[in-house]
């Protein structure tokens, strides 16, 4: 009787865990790029990784991002700490650095080679990269806008990646949108920002279910 009531148990017990859902793993990202990414003169959680990952969460995704972003980084700094940076289980990396290139008249050649390696190395770890595109500054010049600005969809062609043409999009030129040195977002600028990303998210991590 005892054995047969213990064969009971174990196969209801059996039976219950084959028809219980199978949690789906938390979606690890990294967002990778510099101060426009680390949330400068932001407060605690206001960053653009932490409002983007708590607005992913809000629409039932399983996702954390972490912020990997360094004020004044430029591309030849984020190539130089990518392989520190991005830690093994990392599902996705939201590349966004090419901003203090183009302030400060880098090469975009160098800018293009450094994205272009960065963009390369991760996809072979098996890292999806989403591309967080970036424009020139109007003062640089044409010259300077016809070599930089095409960099980003340039490279989101030939690695077929997802791209997002312009960050700083919504908020640059928006005094209400920016801190006081004209550059960067406040948190009102980082909720547009995050609102205009996330279509392309959705798509991204919808993509991975299908």
């Amino acid at each position: 009787m005892v054995k047969t009531l213990l064969r009971i148990f174990l196969v209801a017990g059996s039976l219950a865990l084959a028809a219980a859902p199978v949690l789906a793993d938390t979606i690890r990202g990294v967002g990778f790029g510099d101060s426009l990414m680390a949330g400068y003169q932001l407060g605690p959680n206001q960053s653009f990784a932490d409002r983007l990952e708590a607005a992913l969460k809000a629409k039932g995704y399983d996702i954390k991002i972490a912020n990997a972003g360094v004020s004044g980084d430029t591309t030849s700094a984020g190539l130089a700490r990518l392989d520190w940076s991005i830690p093994d289980d990392t599902d996705f990396v939201i590349l966004e650095l090419g901003a203090n290139d183009a302030l400060r008249g880098i090469s975009p050649e160098l800018s293009r080679e450094n994205l272009d390696t960065m963009i390369a190395r991760l996809t072979e770890k098996g890292i999806d990269v989403i591309l967080a595109g970036m424009l020139a500054p109007p003062n640089m010049g044409e010259d300077y806008a016809a070599g930089f600005n095409p960099i980003f969809p340039d490279l989101a062609e030939k690695h077929d990646v997802p791209l997002y043409p312009f960050f700083l999009d919504g908020v640059a030129a928006q005094p209400d949108k920016q801190l006081e040195d004209g550059m960067h977002p406040n948190e009102k600028g980082v909720e547009t920002m995050v609102e205009g990303f996330l279509p392309l998210m959705e798509d991204y991590l919808d993509g991975r279910d299908g």
